[in-house]
């Protein structure tokens, strides 16, 4: 098949399927006119990949297991060992966001409190001048 209906029934881009090519990460035969050519397998390929983007899997990461995919090697429990490991990873980030959050709302706090008259009149006062030597 074609790169544009590899496009239509992964629902990748066309951008994006040449990019896993560029990475290594597909390798389509391509014909004398130039047209790659996509088999059913590299179908079921790029909807791994895919749904192991949307999941926070880096490229890297998916290229360490696509060999065992396409060879039928990557097992169930290889796959719910690396979902419980990104599953910790995005726990962490939902910690440090939580973190994030708190720091904001009080910096927000601070700066909807009305300010007070000793904020007010070190805000308005001018600092004494310096006389010079004439």
């Amino acid at each position: 098949m074609k790169i544009s209906e590899l496009a239509k029934r992964t629902g990748v881009s066309t951008h994006a399927l040449r990019h896993y090519e560029r990475l290594g990460l597909l390798e389509p035969v391509r014909h004398a006119n130039g047209y790659r050519d996509y088999t059913e397998a590299m179908r079921r390929e790029v909807v791994f990949i895919a749904m192991s983007r949307k999941i926070g899997f880096s490229l890297a990461a998916i290229a360490e297991r696509l060999p065992a995919y396409r060879a039928g090697r990557l097992r169930n429990a290889d796959m719910v060992e690396a979902l419980e490991l990104r599953v910790a990873e995005i726990d962490k980030e939902l910690d440090a966001l939580a973190a994030l959050r708190a720091q904001a709302i009080s910096y927000k706090q601070v700066l909807q409190k009305p300010p007070s008259k000793k904020t007010v009149a070190s805000a308005t006062s001018h600092p004494p001048r310096k006389r010079s030597m004439q």
